[in-house]
């Protein structure tokens, strides 16, 4: 028996409708419609692609797309102050800096720059901080998308142990607080852990987020566990292109777990749309109205 396969693709879907939905009702209502800045420094592919997907999904949902884009030399000075501009602009409500910026960028001072309340990656100190004493209204959305798919596929975790594997600001860390918040008990791990394994095999709840492909087996995982995959990794494949492939050996680990995210398919999936959520909820939180619910 093979474990259900947990569908971000479709529970993203069913979000963007309800994204829109209240989209068009604060339009119609208050005459209000988000708006969405991303900022992005120099020509990486994948960031041209990652960006572009998210201005397509805010275009598509209704929302005010901006877009900034800087060449690869841009200085410090220039872009921060682009970005305390979109921060003074009442018409965007969400500014998304796209990472990883050139080397000669500091990523902190550039994140210290973002007004906290437009943040929609939760990525500034205040939100961190308002996410770890339980206040946060802009949550990571990767870990956002994580805890969607933990109600819809398993419900009340409460009570459950739930093993998160990575430690790093934009995932790791407020993932582990998602759980926590759902009463989930929740010891953290990551790479230099000792006996990573057997902590593992003790999992209700498995969340790998730790960057290296394929790194967690087939055997570590506990039967009928639920396995988030987080990871998103190129590797060549045998035809001699590439292959996306997750944190979590996928064919060993679904002979074992009850349920478990594909990648691609899985969070992955998620992640725009949870920073569309994010947006959405700004809005609101911006002009005084209450918070949508989902």
């Amino acid at each position: 028996m093979t474990a259900t396969v947990i569908d971000g693709k479709a529970s993203a879907a069913r979000l963007r409708e309800a994204i829109a939905a209240q989209t068009a009702r604060l339009k119609s209502d208050h005459g209000l419609v988000p708006g969405l800045a991303t900022v992005l420094v120099g020509n990486d592919p994948a960031s041209e692609v990652y960006v572009r997907n998210k201005r397509k999904t805010a275009e598509a949902l209704g929302f005010k797309s901006v877009h900034v884009e800087l060449t690869a030399d841009t200085s410090q000075d220039d872009l921060i102050a682009r970005v305390r501009q979109l921060g003074a602009d009442k018409s965007v409500h969400g500014i998304l800096v796209q990472l990883p910026l050139p080397k000669h960028l500091d990523e902190t001072a550039v994140l210290d720059a973002l007004d906290p309340a437009k943040d929609v990656d939760a990525l500034t100190p205040v939100n961190a901080g308002l996410l770890l004493s339980g206040r946060a209204i802009l949550k990571s959305c990767t870990p956002a998308g994580v805890m969607l798919l933990l109600k819809e596929y398993v419900g009340d975790i409460a009570g459950k142990e739930a093993l998160v594997i990575g430690r790093s600001p934009l995932c790791g860390k407020p993932a582990a607080q998602g759980v926590l918040a759902a009463n989930a008990t929740v010891p953290m791990a990551h790479s230099r852990s000792k006996d990573l394994p057997a902590l593992a095999r003790r999992a209700d709840i498995l969340v790998a987020a730790i960057g290296k492909p394929e790194f967690v087996k087939g055997d570590w995982i506990k039967p009928g566990a639920t396995v988030i995959d987080v990871g998103i990794n190129r590797v060549p494949a045998a035809d001699g292109k590439t292959k996306l492939v997750g944190d979590v050996d996928y064919e060993a680990a679904k002979q074992i777990a009850g349920a478990i995210t594909p990648v691609p398919g899985g969070v992955g999936a998620m992640t725009i749309i949870c920073l569309m959520q994010n947006t959405l909820i700004a809005a609101c939180a911006q002009n005084g109205l209450l918070l949508p619910q989902f």
